[in-house]
């Protein structure tokens, strides 16, 4: 079976033969080639060249279009700011929306063009170059996400309160351009669409079911329209919103080293398939291949069958390679002279 049918079967039928391995990995993705990574978000070319390198020598069933959370923006003419080895960045100095006015002329980008094209095209490489052997991830910013990056996330979190009518008109615009935007990488080959929404772990209960859960639902929904899988994934603790998220009926659920692996099956369900959530950096990076091992047995064991096996969030550059290889090598192992892996002993 192969890494794309093995977890498309998971999301299908929430049993696989074996656990799927998804960490993210985008600067230590670019850390296989000799390019720097400002070329890794800038070319497609690059980028397929870096995924698939990655997904061969650390044996991860998929590859990710995913990049920076500015390609959106970018396209909407925010400031962007360029780095030679780290991701770029919206300029919250010089927000797109720091006139609110500004919001009710912007048009809707071209998502086969600029940067979000580019991403267009990558996602297109993958399918290409991976002829159907690993799932192909998309991606694209959730509606508070896109609205931190193109209104400044520190002035967004009073727009909440000052002016609620305004947060609704721009979380709109932010999801019917996402909503754009995943068509055009579904139509280019994408199995599946990350869904990035991490400034919306920064809000209560109350603002997420009035401002951000309908908006998340509505691109979730546009996504499965498409005939396409979705995986939400929200840095930081979304233990409080875990009841809302149960409802939005994303295909994945991603979980962060703070958000407890059995809570969240508690709050989801079993059939929910969640995917995490080891600590990228004292774990993932600063610990061992067993303590790796040790940590995805404790969180298949909390999780069940519905489960995918990942780091809370990006893997770190300068990872060890025997660190981010155990990740397959614990999904392979089994138990000698059982054939069973070890988690059903």
């Amino acid at each position: 079976m192969t890494g794309r049918e093995l977890i498309l079967n998971l999301v299908r039928d929430g049993r696989a033969p074996r656990v799927p391995v998804m960490p993210i990995t985008m600067m230590l993705a670019c850390d296989q080639t000799h390019y720097a990574y400002r070329d890794y978000a800038a070319n497609c070319r690059v980028l397929a060249e870096a995924q698939l390198a990655a997904a061969a020598r650390f044996g991860f069933d998929y590859v990710s279009a995913i990049s920076d959370p500015c390609r959106e923006a970018a396209d909407f003419g925010a400031a962007v700011r360029w780095f030679d080895h780290q991701p770029p960045a919206a300029d919250e100095r010089a927000a797109l929306l720091a006139d609110k006015r500004r919001l009710y002329s912007l048009g809707l980008p071209d998502p086969a063009a600029g940067r979000m094209g580019d991403r267009v095209q990558a996602v297109a490489l993958l399918r290409s170059r991976t002829q159907r052997s690993l799932l192909v991830e998309g991606w694209v910013e959730g509606p508070c996400a896109e609205a931190a990056d193109l209104r400044g996330i520190n002035t967004l979190m009073t727009d909440f309160f000052d002016d609620p009518a305004f947060v609704a008109d721009l979380f709109g615009h932010a999801t019917e351009n996402a909503i754009r935007f995943a068509r055009a990488q579904v139509q280019a080959g994408a199995d599946l669409i990350g869904i990035g929404d991490a400034a919306a772990s920064l809000v209560g209960p109350e603002i997420y079911a009035q401002f951000v859960w309908p908006e998340e639902k509505r691109l979730l929904d546009a996504i499965h329209g498409f005939g396409c899988a979705a995986r939400l994934h929200i840095c930081g603790d979304i233990a409080p919103l875990l009841p809302q998220i149960a409802g939005l009926g994303a295909d994945i659920l991603d979980l962060d080293s703070m958000v407890d692996v059995a809570a969240a099956r508690a709050a989801c369900g079993p059939r929910q398939v969640l995917l995490g959530n080891l600590d990228p950096v004292r774990l993932v990076k600063d610990g061992t291949p067993a303590q790796i091992h040790a940590a995805l047995d404790a969180c298949r064991a909390a999780a069940g069958d519905a489960y995918i096996a990942g780091a809370g969030c990006e893997v770190p550059r300068r990872t060890p390679d025997a660190n981010v290889r155990a990740f397959a090598e614990w999904s392979r192992r089994l138990i000698p002279g059982t054939g069973r892996p070890p988690w059903d002993s």
